[in-house]
This record gives structure tokens, sequence and C-alpha cells, in this order.
């Protein structure tokens, strides 16, 4: 009876311990001890698609010569490693260091989120559809209204209006993204409205409100949750549950140029990141097994590895998180929407010269 106790107790444990995979978890790499950490080469046997990544360094090289001129030696190596093959055995020998991220669960983990650009319908002046007011940034810094009072009318009379939406969640998901396309049907006009500030007020996600009033289920949440949930329910509980998030972003317009990001650099869907830029400064190069999703937003049960490039950041986006740019419009706000999974990271960094010639 005693022996039967004890493996029980052994098969408890055991079960304690499982670690999810299903959203592209993999724990093969053994646990680490700091955010970034050297490792001597690159173990993947995921497919390889380097594909888009010269488009978007070349998008950096013609318009950043001060990123161009800060990696110089990565951006040079990589590309003499990419014109010999790319064979990741080889990085070493092309003078480039490897640094792996350790992810939120400190097993090589990297949570990658998605981003897009939205197109949404706006006119210049209010009607009884187009009626929620976008803003530029009012003259304020540590006293600016929350969203609750913003929506209260905080700011009318201003002159800040930039323009009328038809829907206060269309408006809220082009703040999340932090810029977004706007048409305007008055004049047919498409402008784009990038990022013009903050109210300074924390971000609180109004996924997370969802989940713990019960709302959607965890495992289900995404902007499509989100939006099929705000289509069931009435203007005052989605005004309602937008104003949990105090935080409030403003714009600027623009000409309807290619969408840039922090670094100020257009972005190439699916080759440029959101990142922390304390661990990855404007410009940095990764090499990321990036999860595969079906239509569903489930884990095909496969990873790409992909050259990217961190050229934005975000409110949200953390550490050992990473939020993929999947482009502009509808069906990549689906796309992007659907993103909460995981894959390991590696920033690539110049040999420093003497370490080139030993590894020779």
């Amino acid at each position: 009876m005693k022996k039967a106790l004890v493996v029980m107790a052994c098969v408890a444990t055991l079960a304690g311990c499982v670690r999810p995979t299903d959203r592209g978890q993999q724990y093969i790499d053994g646990r680490f001890e700091s955010i970034l950490t050297p490792v001597p080469q690159v173990a993947s046997e995921s497919p390889r698609d380097f594909s888009l990544f010269n488009d978007q360094l070349a998008a950096v090289t013609a318009n950043s010569p001060s990123l161009v001129a800060e990696h110089q030696a990565v951006y040079q190596r990589l590309q003499a490693w990419l014109d010999a093959g790319g064979k990741i055995e080889a990085l070493a020998d092309y003078g480039l260091e490897v640094n792996q991220m350790a992810g939120g669960d400190d097993f090589g983990n990297v949570m990658f989120t998605g981003y897009f650009s939205p197109v949404i319908e706006m006119r210049h002046q209010p009607d009884d559809l187009f009626r929620y007011p976008v803003y530029a940034k009012p003259p304020c810094d540590d006293d600016c209204p929350d969203r609750a009072a913003i929506y209260a009318g905080a700011l009318d009379g201003q002159g800040l209006e930039l323009g009328y939406s038809a829907s206060l969640i269309d408006s809220f998901i082009m703040e999340v993204q932090g810029s977004g396309f706007v048409h305007f049907g008055d004049n047919d006009q498409l402008e784009y409205f990038a990022y013009g500030g903050k109210n300074g007020h924390p971000y609180v996600s109004i996924g997370k409100v969802l989940i713990e009033r019960g709302e959607v289920p965890r495992e289900k949440m995404s902007l499509k949750a989100i939006q099929e949930w705000v289509a069931a329910h009435s203007k005052d509980e989605v005004r309602e549950l937008l104003e949990q998030n105090p935080s409030y972003v403003f714009f600027t317009p623009k000409a309807a140029d290619p969408v840039s990001g922090t670094a100020g650099i257009p972005l190439k869907a699916g080759a440029s990141v959101a990142a922390d830029r304390r661990y990855l400064p404007m410009g940095s190069v990764l090499l990321a097994e990036v999860p595969q999703l079906d239509e569903q937003g489930n884990w095909t049960g496969e990873h790409v590895l992909k050259l990217l490039m961190a050229l934005d950041t975000g409110g949200a986006v953390k550490e050992n998180h990473l939020d993929l740019y999947h482009g502009m419009g509808r069906e990549a706000g689906e796309q992007a929407g659907h993103y909460k999974h995981f894959g390991r990271v590696w920033k690539l960094d110049a040999l420093a010269p003497q370490r080139v010639s030993q590894s020779e």
C-alpha cells in the first residue's frame, strides 16, 4: 500500500510540473538567469524564411544613416552571411555573436503578440453617425484628463478634434496600435494618424477586464473576441468597458506615407517588431522562431525561423515580449489579433575584433 501511495505521489508531482505547450512553448534550452544570455550557437530545426529581411534592411539604409552607423558591423556581417547561404551554424564564422532571450518563464519562451495599422472611416465634421472625436494632444503634462473624462467632453471646444469616427471601438483599436490610416469619406482623403502622445494615465487591458469579469474565456481572448463582445452589447456597455482603461492616445495627422515605427523607418509586415529598447535598441537584428497560426488563431505546431528588426516600441511591450507588425487593414488586424504565442529569439551582435580573429 505504501509503495502505491509513493507512486501516486510521484505521478502527482510530475503532473504539477508539466509545462504548457499549446501556444508554441518549448523547453529545450534549460533555464536562463538574465534577459539576454550569450550562447555558443543557435540550435534550431525550424524551416527558414529570410525573404522579407532584405526589404526591411533596405528601408533602414534609405531612411536612417544614424541607425546604419550604429549597427554597421552587424548589418555588413549579416549581409555577408546571408549572401553565403545563411547557415545558422556559421554565424560565428561571420563575426556574429548570439544572445538568447530568456522569455517570461526563463526557459526561452518569448511572447509574440501582433499589431497592425487599422484603416477607419472618419468625417471632418460630426453628424448623427460620425460623432466620436479623435484628438490631437492638448497642452497638458501631468494633469491630462483620463479616458472617462475625455469621453465626457473634457477636451471639447479646444480645437483639438482631428475628425470624427462612427465607432468608439475603432478609435480605441487605433490607439492600442499606436497609429492608423484614416479615410475621410466627405472628401475621399486618406491620411495617416501617427502617434502623438499619451495622457500619462496607466494602461489597463480591456481584454484582461473581460477575462476577469468572466465575459470571455482566457484561452479564447483575441482582438476578434473583443470585437464580437462589442457587437453584442450596447454602446453604453462598450463605453463603460473602454473607460476601464484610463490611458488615452493622441494623434498627429500626416500624409499617407508608409507606416513608420518609433525609429522613423517604414515597417515591413512580417519583418519588424516592437520591442523593449532597454534590451533591444532600435535597429537591433533578431533571429526568431516565429510561431505559425491557422485561420482560427491556433498554433499549427510549427515555427518558422525568420530575421526580424526591432524598429518600434509600445507601452505594453516590456522585456521578453515582442509585438510583430502584420501590415495594414482588416485582414492584417484579424491575423494580429490572434497572436499571443511563444517562440525562441536570439539577438545578433557583432563580435569584438579580437574574438572574430580567434573564431577564424
